[in-house]
């Protein structure tokens, strides 16, 4: 069997979630504490790969960095980035694709804070950004490592985004999913249950471990 398609699967998974981890901690915190227009508009539109057909998704990203497109064009004469049919692409499309994952539970969380612990914080002389990252993450933990396994577990699972814009070039963008799609397509079922398998495992077991680790991170209240 070709391990490539994993590793892929796991490497796509895992640079999309440590992104969203950088990005969409600070904006979580930001809507959460927000309330304009600009902030449903905003809401909307990271809500939207969870309604969007994922084809629809992957289409216009294609569209949009395309090199015919204009921003697909000056990418590739500034920057010589291509991101259509590349790895750099599939982790643009996954970003997106996966963000409401991450916002969605790290913004919930946030919103349930006290504002007195925030209040507090400033009366001691910390600025906000000191107290986002000193005081009200490490209170909101175990909302921030269910996010982040969502997101790699979504990630993990992609097919119509990444065959959109990534293509099926093995070694570059043949994730699992487009692999299992393709033994299917080739009526080689052994080797799609092998990589359906390794899928559904590996899933489980990261998805059960934050699940335990939640649990024991919360006191009983019987002590």
């Amino acid at each position: 069997m070709d391990w490539n398609p994993i590793w892929l699967s796991v490497k796509l998974a895992l640079v999309t979630t440590l992104i969203l981890l950088v990005l969409g901690l600070p904006l979580a915190y930001w809507l959460s504490r927000k309330n304009t227009l600009f902030k449903l508009i905003l809401e909307g539109i990271i809500t939207m790969p969870l309604v969007l057909p994922p084809s629809v998704l992957g289409f216009y990203l294609l569209l949009l960095f395309s090199p015919q497109n204009a921003l697909g064009r000056w990418l590739h004469n500034a920057f010589d980035i291509q991101l259509v049919f590349s790895f750099g692409g599939l982790i643009v499309a996954s970003v997106v694709y996966s963000l409401p994952f991450m916002i969605n539970p790290v913004r919930s969380a946030f919103a349930q804070l006290p504002h007195s612990i925030s209040e507090a914080s400033y009366t001691m002389g910390k600025s906000e950004w000191q107290t986002l990252l000193h005081i009200l993450i490490p209170n909101i933990s175990p909302s921030i490592l269910t996010a982040a396994v969502l997101t790699f577990a979504h990630t993990l699972g992609e097919f119509g985004v990444v065959l959109m814009i990534g293509g099926n070039i093995p070694g570059v963008t043949r994730v699992a999913s487009i692999a299992i799609y393709d033994s299917v397509e080739q009526m080689n079922y052994s080797q799609a249950n092998n990589y359906s398998l390794l899928l559904f495992i590996l899933t489980f077991v990261i998805v059960t471990t934050v699940f335990v680790v939640n649990r024991k991170s919360v006191k009983s209240p019987l002590g």
